[in-house]
């Protein structure tokens, strides 16, 4: 399993920004890996968000943030970004970063590590 640990979570009003950071560590095939960001609001299941595979960059949204949050990677730095603009009340959410071999990108079943989850709070 790879350890990860996110920060950058905050308050922030509507329409602003924040970036979420994943930093990896504990496995040296990490460029086989798919690392994705998950969020759960209250009372709400966790959702996917977006997913980037690691070796090739690729990205993936969810529908509800394409256009507004971007997903990328430092190699050197072992570490993924979630970069959010344009928040909404709506994000509002514990975003969880999660690695694994992304068969089923969106799938919670496809990752095997997970952080610890940040929280991210937008005001109306």
């Amino acid at each position: 399993q790879v350890h990860l640990v996110e920060s950058g979570g905050g308050l922030v009003q509507a329409g602003g920004s924040l970036r979420l950071s994943c930093a990896a560590s504990g496995r040296t095939f990490i460029s086989r890996y798919v690392m994705a960001w998950f969020r759960q609001a209250p009372k709400k299941e966790r959702e996917f968000v977006a997913a980037i595979t690691w070796s090739a960059g690729t990205p993936y949204y969810a529908d509800s943030v394409k256009g507004r949050f971007t997903i990328s990677r430092d190699n050197a730095k072992n570490t993924v970004y979630l970069q959010m603009n344009s928040l909404e009340p709506e994000d509002t959410a514990v975003y969880y970063c999660a690695a694994g071999f992304g068969l089923s990108i969106a799938a919670e079943g496809s990752y095997n590590s997970w952080g610890q989850g940040t929280q991210v709070t937008v005001s109306s």
